[in-house]
């Protein structure tokens, strides 16, 4: 049952956005729609006008069967089945909600200066973290480390020899790759690691093993990227958003709290 009305109503949603003036075929004068399509889909990913035509076709003889028997569904009488009933109760509490909802946020507008002024009081929320893009060594022991260290001093490429190195005395699934680890946000690792990886300049490796939970890492630094503030027209989406949720959030709440004072709820 909850299946069916979940798929129901996502099925409403998916349909809101699109025409309803298109359609591909009538079955007993009504209309095959976009609508339809997704319906049956039940993937905004596919583009259904972009299928090969034996796939457009056979989305289309199963919506034209699913019609049919629909159809004779109604007039068999389906519609006073208990589960009919009790699902499409369920469906209008839904749809209900999610038309509320849909109205009440497209009331909410900020204007351009209430953006910037939330911008200006909350800068510190919109910094871009130092980054950090690094390769490392895992090994069992200090030792295994320091020798590690050693061959990578005697090396006339030592990013080279890193690699070399990692592949084949590295305990990490990185080892396979060279020991890369990407580029990361600093603070993103177990603390002794970042600590110091943020310590190091780029393009030099770790002169001292650092211990962490895992073992001994010997760590390539590649590049740091220092952390950015980030311009108002770099962060304005997200400063609508966050506004947005905001308001509809303390909407929701003060009228949620009001309607609890009359509702009788019983939780089991």
């Amino acid at each position: 049952m909850k299946k069916i009305v979940s798929s129901f109503v996502a099925s409403i949603a998916l349909v809101s956005a699109l025409n309803a003036a298109d359609f591909y075929a009538t079955v007993d004068g009504e209309q095959i729609t976009k609508q339809d399509i997704s319906m049956a889909l039940q993937d905004p990913r596919i583009d259904f006008d972009k299928l090969p035509d034996n796939a457009k076709k056979q989305v289309l003889e199963q919506i034209i069967n699913r019609k049919l028997l629909a159809k004779k569904a109604i007039k068999d009488g389906i519609e006073k089945d208990p589960q009919y009933v009790e699902t499409i109760n369920k469906i209008k509490e839904d749809l209900a909600f999610q038309v509320w909802q849909k109205n009440q946020i497209d009331k909410i507008k900020f204007t351009e200066d209430e953006k910037k002024d939330f911008y200006e009081k909350n800068k510190a929320k919109f910094v871009m973290p130092e980054t950090l893009e690094a390769s490392h060594i895992l090994v069992k022991t200090e030792k295994e480390a320091f020798d590690i260290i050693k061959q990578l001093d005697k090396a006339s490429n030592k990013e080279e020899k890193f690699k070399e190195l990692a592949k084949t005395k590295s305990q990490d699934p990185a080892g396979k790759n060279g020991g890369y680890l990407g580029k990361f946000p600093a603070d993103q690792m177990v603390p002794e690691f970042s600590s110091a990886a943020k310590a190091m300049s780029k393009g030099t490796y770790s002169k001292v093993p650092t211990k962490t939970q895992f073992g001994y890492h010997v760590i390539y630094l590649k590049d740091k990227i220092p952390s950015k503030a980030l311009a108002y027209n770099e962060v304005e989406g997200n400063i609508s958003q966050i506004l947005l949720g905001n308001s509809y959030n303390k909407k929701v709440k003060e009228l949620t709290d009001e309607l609890r004072k009359d509702a009788k709820i019983v939780i089991k």
